[in-house]
């Protein structure tokens, strides 16, 4: 049995509602996503499958609403406004924007004295009670008040911060959603009370801007960005390198124990590197010492600098002269902790994900034929994750909407 067998979900499309439905989705809950009539906007947005544009077809939505049932509902009428009134009466949750919260017909606070065991999360750009509630967002905005674009970018701080691709801030709201709703099911499962879970997109961005929040907070440290690597208040060692091929290598964590400079040493002999480093000999006495060098003293211990950015000199030596697939297997091999730079569909490919079951393929029918998608990224022993099902049709499934009239007469 699927971890939330049993358990309906309605889903009112909105600008940040997507991810967090299809997350109950692959747990097993029955996902209704509300669209009007002539769909849900997301629909409508680039890029396309087989470059066909339609409301089909769009890939932003496949990725945000794969395992989900649709149903069109004119929420400008009263007929609308009744049939999403039952189809929520029916719900153990219900997913929004902002909008539907409020005290009118669709609102939470009426529907909740209705059926105190609702569930319902908002996910609204700034929380139901901001001053800037009514404000527009995008993408850019939302990631750039957040914080994290800061975070993202280049050591030459001449060149603007770059905002991460892919709706990032809609990836990160949606898994707060769902966090939010699992622990108020988890509430209601001790209690029988339902609750209001509201959700915000900035907040959520904020907390997932690594610990460049808390280093202001407690230090009054602001943190920079650079390439490829955390953002910190001072200045870290490069850990990128262009490998042999041409692809990128990050060098990943220094050496510090004795064992660890020897292995190092091993490989530069290996390789015939060793005579063209000089600063080896910082290596070999690391690997001579009987305790491990503190990363901590880089900087402030003169021995220690030397030493680890000999290190740091020797692995982008090696990483530069081996392919990049080659020095991430060797590396790890040596015991060094370090990987190979991939693209996202390169990760796709990799035999590890696909040992995992993750490469999905999803028969679409209307296409005639079937599609690869990203299955989910935790494996349940006990519980399974649901069958991936290919994301609706607009209203392909408003034979529910008779179906609620039928029992209510």
């Amino acid at each position: 049995m699927n971890a939330l067998a049993g358990i309906r979900v309605v889903e009112i499309s909105d600008q940040f509602t997507p991810i967090g439905g299809r997350v109950l989705a692959e747990l097993g809950a029955d996902v209704i996503v509300v669209e009007p009539p002539t769909g849900s906007p997301h629909r409508s947005r680039p890029p396309f499958a087989l470059e066909v544009s339609g409301p089909d077809g769009s890939l932003r939505w496949w990725g945000g609403n794969a395992g989900k049932r649709s149903v069109t509902i004119d929420l400008d009428t009263p007929q609308g406004t009744i049939a999403l009134q039952r189809l929520i009466a029916r719900a153990d949750i219900a997913i929004s924007g902002a909008g539907p919260v409020g005290d009118g017909p669709l609102g939470y606070v009426k529907t909740a004295a209705n059926n105190p065991s609702l569930i319902w999360v908002a996910v609204s750009p700034f929380g139901l009670n901001s001053a800037r509630a009514d404000q527009p967002v995008t993408d850019l905005t939302m990631l750039a008040g957040g914080g994290p674009v800061w975070n993202c970018g280049y050591d030459d701080h001449s060149l603007p911060p770059i905002r991460g691709a892919g709706e990032q801030s809609a990836n990160i709201a949606g898994m707060y959603c769902a966090i939010g709703a699992l622990v108020a099911l988890a509430h209601r499962d001790q209690t029988g009370e339902g609750q209001l879970v509201d959700v915000s997109v900035n907040a959520a961005c904020n907390v997932s801007s690594e610990q460049v929040t808390y280093h202001w907070l407690v230090n009054n440290e602001t943190c920079v960005r650079q390439t490829g690597r955390h953002a910190y208040f001072t200045p870290s060692q490069r850990t990128q390198v262009l490998c042999a091929d041409g692809a990128y290598a990050t060098t990943g964590v220094l050496p510090r124990k004795p064992h660890e400079f020897a292995n190092l040493l091993a490989w530069l002999t290996e390789l015939d590197l060793i005579d063209g480093l000089p600063e080896a000999v910082f290596l070999e006495l690391a690997a001579s010492r009987d305790a491990p060098v503190d990363i901590a003293q880089i900087g402030a211990d003169d021995e220690t600098t030397a030493i680890l950015t000999a290190a740091r000199e020797a692995i982008t030596l090696i990483a530069s002269r081996l392919p990049a697939k080659e020095y991430f297997l060797e590396s790890q091999r040596r015991g060094f902790p370090a990987g190979a730079l991939l693209s996202p569909d390169e990760a796709f490919e990799n035999e590890h994900v696909a040992a995992r079951g993750f490469k999905v393929p999803v028969p679409h029918p209307e296409l005639g034929e079937a599609f690869n998608f990203p299955g989910t990224p935790y494996v349940f022993s006990v519980a399974p994750t649901t069958t991936l099902t290919r994301p609706p049709l607009v209203g392909e499934h408003n034979a529910l909407l008779d179906e609620i009239v039928d029992d209510t007469t």
